[in-house]
Order: structure tokens, then C-alpha cells, then sequence
């Protein structure tokens, strides 16, 4: 591994504690509609983009209880899930400012590049007082294909113009693991809801407990 002269940030679940928040908001709709819905569903769509988990619920749930009620379980779960994060309960993640001082401190800028879309990124990043310390922000709006493909990192090495050598992907799901492997990019997971089985540690260069532990990792690799 190279000296890291950039690093790529994923978001939910990684800068910001929002999985638990984007779960509470569709179970809570699910219940309401009376549409099954549990964690293990949740799970399944960590780090895929909005529209390919909306078809997904089309496909799963449109034959048992139609098309429109599938559509406002979407739009309802998302406002309500919008409504929780504009009202800033989303936490940050333990040792997240400890790596941000560090990464400024070396000189090594960083980004973030998320499946989410890039209002809720900048409204999250400014109502915590972190949008100056990213350079730029990749967005599922700035790519045609989410996680796992590998076209938001793609792009995110073309803002950065750095060899991808020397660029580091800090994620937590799996699909974000499996996209940044596809684009040969080095990948530490620091996993938030789901432990990685073997296959996903083979694409990784190391599984962290916590952000905290980014900097002596990247010491270590000097």
C-alpha cells in the first residue's frame, strides 16, 4: 500500500449514525401501511441507491398489496426519514473529528462520496459543522449507476486526480466494500450494522472497529 495523499468518506453509516434513522422512518411507515417489513429487509439495501431499492419494493411487494400502496410507502417512509434528518438527531460517528484533525494536520484532503442525495449530504454536513472540511461531495445525482457498481468512486478519483494507489475508501456496508474493490481503490470497512463475512474481507485492506483507528493504521503504512 502507498502513502494515502487522499481519502473518500461514504456517509450513512459511517460519518453519521442515519442507518438506524432510515430503518426507524420505514418501519415505522411499513407498520402503519401494514406492509411486512423488519431489519433483515432493511439490510439487505445497505448502501444501494434510493431508486434501485424502490423498484426492489416494487418487485417484493406490489403483487400482495398494489402498485399505488407500494408508492406511498415510499414516499411516505422518505419524508419521514427527511423529517427526522432536517431535525439533526442524525449522531456523528465515535473517533470522526479525532480522524478529520488528523487527515488536516498531514494535509490530506478528503471527500465524500455517498448513495445518498447531495441536499441531505450538505444539510447534514452543515448542521454539524463539517461541510468546509470535505473539498468536494459525490452524490448518487452525479452517477447513473449506485453501490455495489463502482462508478461513484470512479468519479470521485476523477475529482481528486490522484493515483488510486494512494487514495483510501473508509465504508461500512458491504455493497460500498464490494464498489470500491471493483474500482481497484484500496477499501478499510468500518462496519456499522452488518460484520463482513470472508469473501468481503478479501476485498478489503483492513476491517477497523472505528474511525478512531484510521490514523494509526495509516502511521503504520508509512
Amino acid at each position: 500500500m502507498k502513502n494515502i495523499k487522499a481519502v473518500i468518506f461514504d456517509m450513512d453509516g459511517l460519518i453519521f449514525d442515519t442507518e438506524s434513522i432510515y430503518y426507524r422512518g420505514s418501519q415505522e411507515v411499513a407498520d402503519e401501511l401494514g406492509i411486512p417489513y423488519d431489519a433483515e429487509v432493511y439490510n439487505r439495501f445497505l448502501g444501494v441507491g434510493d431508486s434501485e431499492i424502490w423498484a426492489t419494493y416494487h418487485q417484493m411487494y406490489d403483487e400482495e398489496f398494489g402498485s399505488d400502496l407500494v408508492n406511498d410507502f415510499i414516499k411516505l417512509s422518505y419524508e419521514r426519514v427527511v423529517d427526522y434528518l432536517k431535525s439533526g438527531v442524525a449522531e456523528m460517528k465515535p473517533g470522526l473529528l479525532e480522524l478529520l484533525s488528523y487527515l488536516e494536520e498531514n494535509n490530506i484532503p478528503k471527500i465524500v462520496a455517498s448513495s445518498n442525495n447531495k441536499d441531505i449530504i450538505e444539510d447534514l454536513l452543515k448542521k454539524n459543522n463539517l461541510f468546509d472540511r470535505f473539498s468536494n461531495i459525490v452524490s448518487v445525482e452525479d452517477v447513473k449507476n449506485a453501490k455495489p457498481d463502482p462508478e461513484i468512486f470512479n468519479k470521485a478519483h476523477e475529482v481528486l486526480g490522484i493515483d488510486m494507489d494512494n487514495l483510501l475508501i473508509l465504508e461500512d456496508s458491504n455493497n460500498g466494500v464490494i464498489a470500491g474493490h471493483a474500482a481497484g481503490i484500496p477499501v478499510i470497512m468500518i462496519p456499522d450494522l452488518i460484520q463482513p463475512d470472508e469473501e468481503l474481507r478479501s476485498k478489503t485492506i483492513a476491517i477497523l472497529d472505528s474511525l478512531a483507528d484510521v490514523p494509526a493504521f495509516i502511521e503504520d503504512k508509512k
